[in-house]
This record gives structure tokens, C-alpha cells and sequence, in this order.
């Protein structure tokens, strides 16, 4: 599990809960199934209005890669490559065939295929990058839910607390009843304030910074199928594909070389 996603979301709703409980609040004040229901169903109908239903279902699902830690290694990537290339160095790249039934990565399974049927290398940077782009495309749709909703969410609070006040109106001969309607007509403001900042922008913000990850990833393993097929010094290769590791991932492959 990623901690500080996990760590993050419980320090945020830990902060507000203690605040209120400081200043004298109960957790009744803010408990508003009328402001809930307002709020996020009116933020869900417009997301549903603006994404294609799947694209939001897959958005929702995604959200398991926002909470779990990466499982892909890309030192252990650049190693695998660079086995590949002493492989192909010795043997030839026909004999990579052999390999690719053990290849999870489907997008490394694919380039390693084309190099196998002797595809040249701009042939495959061209016919991979139109996949690249394509998958990173539809990724970048998924992040882009949860930012439109954390956009919609604070409006329908507000207009969640003025269906509210319109209610309060209706009560002003008791100014004990309009009080207590006041602050029940503001918690739909706090829950659509409070779930774009706390869940849904960030979601995004994780889930973006995920993307990005692997898309790098992928250009990794274009680059370094490529230069296999070229048949560049595996050591080059590995140099090569260094460049492609942030600071965390370069400080421990040196430490385990």
C-alpha cells in the first residue's frame, strides 16, 4: 500500500474532526444526509453529463492505483533489457523469441515481438509511439473525472446551502429554528468544499503523477528495445536507460551496483 496516500487521507479527515472537536463541535453538526445526497449527487449527475459512463467507471476503479504503491521496478526493467541485449549481442534478436511467453508487460511484449520479426527501428518507434501516445491519451481521461468533479462539487455546495437558507425563510417567526437551519444549510458547503480538496484534486494529482510514471516507462522500453535492434553496446544500453530514473530509482540501482 502506498503510505502516503493512506496516511494522508487519514491526517486530513484527523485534522478536521479534532478541530471541531476543539472548538466544542460534535460530529452530529456536520453528519447531513439531505446536504450529502445534494452534494454528490449533483456532482456525480454532472460528471455523468460531461464523461462517457465507462470512462468514469474506469476512473472509479482506477482509484486502487491512487492507494497502492507502484509494483513496477524500473531498475529491475533496465536489468532485464540489458539481458536481452547480451542475449541478442550473442545469439541474435531471433533468439529473444524464446522469452517472450515469460514477458508480463504487454507493451514490452509487443516491441519485443516486432524486433523479433526483424521490424527496422524507425518502422517500430513509429508504430509504438502511435500506441504510446494512444494509451496515454486514454489514461489522461481518468484523472480528468475527478477534476471536473472536484470543480463541480464546491458550486453544489453553495447552491446545496441556498436551497437550505430558502427553507430558513419559511421559519423566520423562530429565530431559535433559523439558527439550527442556517448551520445545517452550510454543511452542504463544507461537503463540497471539503471532498474536491480532500479527495477529488488530489485523487487527480496522484493518479496524473502515476500516468506520467508510466508513460516514462514506456519510453524506457521503446528506447531500449530500439537500441537492442541496433545493436548497441549493452553497456551503452544500460547508461542509456539510466536517464530515464529519477533520483530515488538512480541513488538505488548505484547502491546496488
Amino acid at each position: 500500500m502506498d503510505t502516503a496516500s493512506i496516511g494522508g487521507a487519514i491526517l486530513a479527515m484527523a485534522g478536521i474532526v479534532a478541530g471541531l472537536l476543539i472548538e466544542g463541535g460534535n460530529l452530529n453538526q456536520i453528519l447531513q444526509p439531505t446536504a450529502a445526497l445534494i452534494v454528490f449527487g449533483g456532482t456525480m449527475g454532472a460528471v455523468l453529463l460531461q464523461f462517457p459512463f465507462t470512462t468514469v467507471v474506469k476512473a472509479f476503479r482506477s482509484l486502487v492505483h491512487v492507494f497502492a504503491a507502484p509494483r513496477k521496478q524500473n531498475v529491475q526493467l533496465i536489468h532485464q533489457l540489458v539481458t536481452f541485449a547480451n542475449k541478442a549481442r550473442r545469439h541474435g534478436v531471433v533468439s529473444l523469441d524464446a522469452d517472450l511467453q515469460s514477458i508480463e508487460d504487454p507493451f514490452l511484449k509487443q516491441s519485443l515481438m516486432l524486433a523479433v520479426d526483424g521490424t527496422e527501428p524507425n518502422d517500430l518507434r513509429r508504430i509504438m509511439r502511435v500506441r504510446l501516445d494512444s494509451t496515454t491519451e486514454s489514461e489522461e481521461r481518468l484523472p480528468a473525472v475527478f477534476e471536473s468533479a472536484g470543480g463541480f462539487s464546491p458550486t453544489i455546495g453553495i447552491l446545496g446551502a441556498i436551497l437550505g437558507l430558502i427553507q430558513v425563510m419559511h421559519h423566520l417567526d423562530n429565530m431559535q429554528e433559523v439558527g439550527r437551519g442556517i448551520a445545517v444549510a452550510f454543511v452542504a458547503t463544507i461537503y463540497g468544499v471539503g471532498i474536491a480538496n480532500l479527495f477529488f484534486l488530489p485523487f487527480a494529482g496522484k493518479m496524473r503523477q502515476r500516468i506520467q510514471e508510466d508513460h516514462r516507462r514506456r519510453e524506457m522500453i521503446l528506447e531500449g528495445v530500439i537500441s537492442i535492434l541496433e545493436g548497441l553496446n549493452p553497456r551503452m544500453i544500460e547508461v542509456k536507460l539510466a536517464g530515464f530514473l529519477d533520483h530515488t530509482e538512480r541513488d538505488r540501482k548505484e547502491r546496488a551496483a
